[in-house]
């Protein structure tokens, strides 16, 4: 049975203006125009199915304006042939040193990027040729995208990113014919390998058609693999189910942990398996620990707003478990894009005099989207028009389009490398709890995602103190509660040192982890992984500011994971423990609903 759907609510205003007397306005008469800009929209959305969501009008006008600068360039013009025909005469003498078998140092040394190049069969005649001949001309492409004068820093990055798309389908690497390793493969188990990569393929297109999701992933079973520690839902309104885990402890801090993850995925990485559970680590350090869980909508819940997820979700979770456990004070904590809504839900409490806070933690969120990391390479206006048209004819932004975009931003790793890897070596990927749930993907609402996108991602107006909740401007200098924020060494989607800004928000004391990984590899680190690290310092609201190049030197390196020192620095600000609350109050109007994980989490 479907659950009902969210009520829509007012979209956040910006700064509040005085408000003018004004007759009632009779309702819109629809006009021919009306159509004609619809047609504009269904185009679009068409467009978007083929496209993936990426605009060809802002692709096609990126080009122009770099070629007409370019044209108008003539010394830059000049040095681009320069380059050409030096590169070309050292390609020449390479490939003659080689040919002749004579050592010759690689024009291009391979770096991280270039991984796809780390096998000795890279570093044999021809081959090592090949690779040479891709990277040098990978490099001349680099450099005749940068250092055009009048492309801005941010156009040139993104020229840098398409450029690097459009060659990665000729690297020598990615064909069966021009790949050592997959010939020696192919020459070793005489074409099996092959067969079975063509069966791998089959198997995951008649996948793909049926919407079923990739090879490995059945084997995890959400409430039986994932997502079992024991809990009970207390709490469901249109949009979250509330759960509330069981005490392991025989006393327990007063104040209760709130998680607010993102609702691009589901809840459950928090809680991923024995073991690899942080709701797991905490409820074991003697904390009550509650989730919020989000539904997955549909297009019937285009109309849900961004503040919504506030109210509806923050918000009347905070109410739940403050009248379950009858706390006083409540640690919140965000991950991702729910890190973003509980520091704006934080901000609105303290606008509004509610000290319910105690701490507030923020896990890879942002809350300054000036630096926002490589997904800012696809936000523009022209980009976000065509994302909105999309976003109206569905109803909502789906969870295959989310993920074209975070492939392209690392096709090496999760495009071409698994293409060679598996259709043309014939391996497998083996799937774990993190891959599973990472392909339990989720949809955006079409009002809440246009408004994310347009008031964070591209105004910024949390960080310039424009965004506004109940029509009023909110300030993240209002929060007064301790900061616990963590970013992580390779976030590709909030990368760290955007984390870290706020340290530059927030008029309060901030102590800020920085952990070796991803934004969820990192994010997921249990104690006793091998090679986690972090670095961790505090900074009280009135010590001198820290840039974020000189913050790693300063702060204190550990070994291992970030999980123990944030239940070591929440029990240090809560009070001393006490018997557990039972779960739920129905008393209160909070029954026990049903067993965790609850009903929302397996909507597909």
């Amino acid at each position: 049975m479907s659950a009902p759907r969210p009520r829509p609510a007012a979209a956040a205003a910006p700064a509040a203006e005085p408000r003018r007397a004004s007759r009632p306005r009779p309702p819109p008469v629809a006009t021919p125009r009306d159509g004609l800009v619809n047609l504009d929209r269904l185009l679009h959305a068409a467009q978007a199915r083929v496209t993936h969501g990426l605009s060809p009008t802002a692709l096609a006008s990126l080009g122009f304006d770099w070629l007409v600068h370019l044209a108008n360039s003539p010394g830059k013009l000049l040095s681009l042939q320069h380059k050409a025909a030096q590169d070309g005469f050292r390609l020449w003498l390479y490939a003659l040193r080689r040919g002749l078998g004579v050592p010759a140092e690689p024009l291009v040394p391979a770096d991280g990027d270039q991984a796809r190049f780390d096998a000795p069969g890279w570093r044999v005649w021809p081959f090592d040729l090949l690779a040479q001949s891709f990277l040098i001309g990978e490099a001349w492409w680099q450099a005749a995208t940068r250092g055009v004068r009048g492309v801005s820093a941010a156009d040139e990055r993104r020229l840098q990113f398409i450029a690097k798309q459009l060659l990665d389908p000729f690297s020598p690497a990615n064909h069966p014919l021009t790949n050592p390793e997959v010939i020696e493969r192919t020459v070793r188990e005489r074409g099996v390998n092959l067969q079975r990569g063509f069966g791998f393929f089959l198997d995951d297109l008649l996948r793909e058609l049926d919407g079923r999701p990739p090879a490995g992933v059945e084997a995890y079973v959400v409430g039986r693999d994932l997502a079992v520690t024991p809990g009970q839902v207390v709490f469901r309104n249109d949009l979250i189910e509330l759960i509330q885990y069981a005490p392991r402890t025989p006393a327990v801090r007063p104040e209760p942990v709130l998680f607010v993850p993102a609702w691009i995925m589901k809840y459950y990485i928090l809680d991923l398996a024995p073991g690899s559970s942080l709701v797991e680590h905490l409820v074991d350090a003697g904390f009550t620990v509650f989730m919020i869980s989000w539904r997955n909508p549909t297009a019937a819940d285009r109309d849900i707003a961004f503040d919504d997820y506030r109210r509806l979700g923050v918000m009347a979770a905070l109410d739940a478990v403050q009248a379950i456990t009858r706390a006083d004070r409540i640690h919140l904590c965000g991950y991702c894009l729910g890190g973003t809504v509980a520091a704006i839900a934080a901000a609105a409490m303290a606008r509004d005099r509610d000290q319910r806070l105690a701490t507030l933690t923020l896990l890879a969120a942002q809350t300054d989207f000036s630096e926002a990391g490589e997904l800012m390479m696809f936000i523009d206006e022209s980009e976000l028009a065509f994302l909105e048209d999309m976003m109206w004819d569905q109803g909502y932004l789906d969870a295959k389009q989310m993920a074209g975009t975070f492939k392209l931003l690392r096709a090496d790793d999760l495009v071409w490398s698994r293409l060679v890897r598996q259709y043309l070596l014939g391996e497998r990927d083996k799937v774990n709890e993190l891959m599973a749930w990472n392909a339990d993907a989720t949809r955006m609402p079409a009002r809440m995602h246009g408004e994310y996108l347009r008031t964070l991602f591209l105004d910024n107006r949390l960080s310039r103190g424009r965004y506004a909740v109940d029509g009023h401007a909110l300030a993240l200098s209002d929060i007064r509660a301790p900061i616990f924020a963590v970013g992580t060494e390779t976030d590709h989607i909030a990368p760290w040192q955007s984390v870290y800004k706020i340290r530059l928000l927030a008029d309060t004391e901030v102590t800020f982890v920085l952990t070796n990984g991803g934004h969820n590899a990192g994010i997921v680190s249990r104690p006793g992984h091998p090679s986690r690290a972090y670095r961790i310092m505090t900074m009280a609201a009135e010590d001198q500011y820290v840039p974020p190049d000189a913050w790693p030197p300063r702060a204190t390196p550990h070994e291992g994971s970030w999980w123990p020192a944030w239940a070591a620095w929440l029990a240090t600000r809560s009070s001393e423990p006490a018997p557990p609350p039972p779960l739920g109050a129905a008393a209160a109007g909070y029954p026990i609903l049903e067993p965790a994980p609850g009903s929302y989490v397996l909507i597909p």
